[in-house]
């Protein structure tokens, strides 16, 4: 279990969320291989989904870039293990 080791790079989610996303990917590393980002994503994915209504974005990776537009205080981005991972939840505008 990697909880409460996350590093935290940008956020502007609330507290309970940001901390249900780290809880999350930390049970994802659980149950799959480190390089089975796909699996990892989906899991977080399905994860936020079901808690926070659907529309959910999950981007896992050692080396990655992205540019996007999100709904207000659905935004982390942050570094598990040798991981990132940026969830969020899309906006049209």
């Amino acid at each position: 279990m990697l909880e409460g080791k996350a590093l935290i790079k940008e956020t502007d989610m609330p507290e309970k969320m940001k901390t249900q996303a780290t809880d999350s990917a930390s049970q994802a590393l659980d149950l799959y291989d480190v390089s089975d980002c796909i699996s990892i994503a989906s899991h977080i994915k399905k994860e936020f989904d079901k808690k926070y209504g659907g529309g959910w974005q999950c981007v896992v990776g050692s080396n990655f870039g992205c540019f996007f537009t999100h709904t207000k205080g659905t935004f982390v981005y942050f570094a598990l293990g040798t991981l990132n991972f940026l969830i969020f939840k899309g906006s049209s505008s």
